[in-house]
């Protein structure tokens, strides 16, 4: 919106040329996001409260999550606001880029939002139930699908993906690129959900994946600095730099509120929202496979899941005390902070794990 009210301006006077440049745009979506988050923070937490909006726990997990049982969820509601409202204000609008992410991010948010209302305010206990879930994510990855089909954004690697750590290395998935899609989008969201267990974890982890997301798109974005790593480039990428900044200052201003001890649950609102930005994004960038190295402690959350269920049918026997594996490391008697703080520093390494890729080819 302002990309496009005030860079016209620039002929007639050069201080409107700053709104030009990505970095710039991409600091005050930042700044943005953050300001919202903390303006907006308190009355949302007040206004759930009225609600009855309170986090259900599940009888069967750890028991010293009793106590946050009331605490007033959905407040995915705030994330989303922080971030779509700052990429309004200053990304460039007519990127298709920008266009898809902020339809993925709605799409998915909304998703959440059903599912928590059905739960906390209707007290359906299930809320959506796992198949409608999944229907919804599925549509997610057609409607995608079939808009970069139809707008290929990506030009001559449309159903192409890269490989990591391999130079001009690409899987062509030809008319499986579709269903590839839906599995980027399924597995995001997923992991992310399944992650968001402890007071700051999910959200921590996800500002430091947003952080590598931004310095992709950022160099994605930029003919010279791709031509000089040899990854493709795709005009209007660099646009997805201020959404992931947005990104980065929402979920640092939801922190503010969701560390230890939380004033506030993200919810499948938040959770949903966030899994299906992630797997977008890997997809509008390219990046599909070194996702598992931005999203590295989501993908070990999820492989416990699997782990510990398919352990149980197979041989009777768990792996883990209980899955996801935070779970298992409190009932091991690890404090909640020190679990958060530990996969914070995993999910660090994970992302310059990803950021090597561009480089090591």
């Amino acid at each position: 919106m302002l990309y496009d009210l005030l860079v016209p301006l620039a002929d007639q006077h050069t201080f409107f040329n700053v709104f030009r440049y990505i970095t710039f745009r991409s600091a005050y979506a930042t700044v943005t996001a953050l300001a919202l988050a903390f303006l907006l923070g308190p009355w949302l937490i007040r206004r759930l409260s009225v609600l009855g909006a309170g986090q259900p726990i599940r009888q069967e997990g750890p028991k010293a999550h009793y106590s946050k049982a009331g605490t007033p969820t959905m407040g995915g509601v705030l994330i989303i606001l922080a971030v779509v409202v700052p990429t309004l204000l200053w990304a460039d609008l007519s990127q298709p880029f920008i266009q898809m992410i902020l339809v993925a991010t709605l799409w998915m948010g909304g998703l959440g939002f059903l599912d928590d209302y059905l739960k906390v305010v209707k007290q359906k206990s299930e809320g959506l139930i796992a198949i409608q879930k999944v229907v919804g994510q599925v549509l997610l990855g057609v409607v995608l699908g079939v808009w970069l089909y139809m707008q290929p954004v990506h030009g001559e690697y449309t159903t192409l993906t890269s490989v990591p750590f391999f130079k001009e290395r690409f899987v062509d998935f030809g008319f499986l690129y579709i269903p590839f899609i839906i599995l980027v989008v399924i597995a995001a969201t997923n992991a992310v959900n399944l992650t968001d267990g402890l007071d700051g974890l999910a959200i921590g982890l996800g500002a430091i994946a947003a952080t590598a997301f931004a310095a992709f798109a950022y160099v994605i974005g930029r003919a010279d600095w791709s031509g000089y790593l040899q990854i493709p480039y795709f005009s209007g990428a660099g646009e997805l730099t201020v959404y992931c900044a947005a990104l980065l200052g929402a979920a640092l201003g939801f922190l503010w509120y969701n560390a230890h001890p939380a004033e506030i649950i993200m919810g499948d609102t938040g959770s949903l929202a966030l899994g299906g930005a992630f797997g977008t994004l890997a997809v509008l960038l390219k990046m599909e496979f070194a996702l598992i190295f931005v999203g590295g402690v989501f993908v070990l959350e999820t492989l416990s899941v699997i782990i510990q269920v398919a352990s149980f049918k197979l041989r009777g026997k768990r792996v883990f005390k209980m899955s996801p594996i935070h779970h298992h490391f409190e009932l091991l008697g690890w404090d909640e902070q020190k679990i958060v703080m530990r996969f914070y520093i995993l999910g660090v390494l994970f992302a310059l794990l990803a950021a090597s890729t561009l480089k090591l080819r």
